[in-house]
């Protein structure tokens, strides 16, 4: 038997936890592209990377204090713009309309009355990571799947009928130590168990007891896993509904792995296993911000994200192979480039190799309005196929271990790049 065991509205019930006037009242977490990485002036930023999972990224803070003020209010031409977006809503806040992704002004506009409060990646980060270990404690085999939701494998601890029981049992326990909400799937199948927390919500628990009947007329756009693409092709197919799915056996094999995983994890031939460890398959940073034409400004952005990722590199002790840069434009376009590299991974490198690729991928006379820069294709630190280089990279993997030292003491911002000012 497995659990899914999923933080209700996580951001703002971890504020509620050190805000009591946050509670029972329409209450919002809301964010913004987080332009602090830009600064000429920022100091003591540090890394927080202390939780596992496929779905849970690092980190960066420092101990600057937002309010509302300070981070979502603009001065543009004299006039104040509330800027940024609603990552969490209390439940209260929902029922007035207020939705993940909806634009704070708009939101303010349905709720008037709902209080906004900046997002706290800290705070979220560690209480995330206490209730995994209390978790380890309470179940054999956790694994972590993204900084609020975590898979729980109950075989050979707790017998089949006391499973719904147990479950409850552990949705108490958690809210009376940490005073946060949870909702909690129960089902023979990892996934199922992932889909029945939806029937759960708010703060309940949700037990399979009938596989067949529970997802006969589930829409396959519920089902974790299928994206746009594979959806519009079971569509074609008249499969719209997980039920649809396990009558179509013979259909979905014949789309060999990807269709024979999806109905392996359906219809109950193969139940999943829990990840106690998940590997990192990429690593990205993003930034949105107002149209930038200024070629080398976007240069200097590029290479300051490069130095957060090489870092980010480090400290999860990988050998990035791939390295891609994408840009959207202030028209609507989007434009990417990537690279191979087959040498020993360094941060002189990767800023090398993007500054390349912006040249590439550059369009005069439009605006820049987002970059995203990621790196994958993990490979042994000390491979390398590029001989001719190996000195040089050696060489600068070295001075990196240097600097790496000095930016965990003193923050990340204490050397820069002289293009970076």
């Amino acid at each position: 038997m497995f659990l899914h065991i999923d933080i209700d509205s996580f951001f703002i019930s971890a504020e509620r936890t050190v805000n009591s006037k946050l509670l029972n009242r329409p209450a919002a977490v809301g964010s913004r592209s987080n332009l602090e990485i830009f600064s000429r002036n920022r100091q003591n930023i540090k890394l927080l990377n202390i939780n596992s999972g496929a779905f849970v990224t690092p980190v960066f803070h420092s101990d600057f204090e937002r309010t509302f003020k300070n981070y979502f209010v603009d001065n543009v031409n004299g006039r104040e713009k509330i800027r940024g977006i609603i990552t969490t809503a209390s439940y209260e806040a929902r029922n007035c309309g207020v939705k993940t992704g909806m634009a704070i002004a708009k939101a303010l506009s349905l709720c008037p009355k709902m209080v906004v409060v900046p997002a706290n990646y800290t705070l979220y980060h560690k209480l995330s990571k206490a209730i995994f270990l209390f978790l380890k404690k309470q179940i054999p085999k956790v694994e972590q799947y993204s900084i609020d939701e975590f898979f729980g494998l109950l075989d050979g601890w707790i017998d089949d009928e006391k499973t719904e029981l147990f479950a409850k049992d552990l949705q108490s326990r958690i809210y009376k130590k940490f005073k946060i909400p949870v909702s909690i799937g129960v089902a023979k199948a990892k996934y199922i168990a992932k889909l029945a927390t939806s029937k759960a919500k708010p703060f309940g628990v949700y037990y399979v007891k009938n596989h067949k009947e529970f997802i006969q007329n589930i829409p396959i756009e519920e089902f974790a896993g299928i994206g746009k693409g594979f959806s519009k092709k079971l569509h074609k197919y008249g499969i719209k509904t997980l039920g649809d799915i396990c009558c179509n056996k013979e259909l979905l094999y014949r789309w060999k792995l990807p269709g024979i995983e999806l109905y392996n994890r359906v219809c109950l031939e193969n139940s999943g296993s829990i990840r106690e460890k998940e590997p990192k398959k990429s690593i990205g940073l993003s930034r949105t911000f107002d149209a930038v034409y200024d070629y080398e400004e976007i240069k200097r952005r590029v290479v300051i994200m490069a130095r957060h990722i090489a870092y980010m590199c480090h400290k999860a002790k990988v050998n990035p192979q791939r390295f891609e840069l994408k840009i959207n434009y202030d028209d609507g376009s989007k434009v990417k480039a990537g690279k191979r590299s087959d040498r020993v991974f360094n941060e002189h490198l990767l800023k090398e190799s993007l500054t390349k690729l912006l040249k590439e991928i550059w369009r005069k006379n439009r605006g820049a309005i987002k970059l995203r820069v990621s790196v994958s294709n993990f490979a042994n630190s000390k491979k390398t196929v590029s001989l001719l280089d190996i000195n040089e990279d050696i060489k600068q993997k070295k001075l990196d271990d240097a600097v790496y030292k000095l930016r965990n003491e003193f923050g990340l911002d204490i050397l820069k790049n002289g293009n970076e000012i």
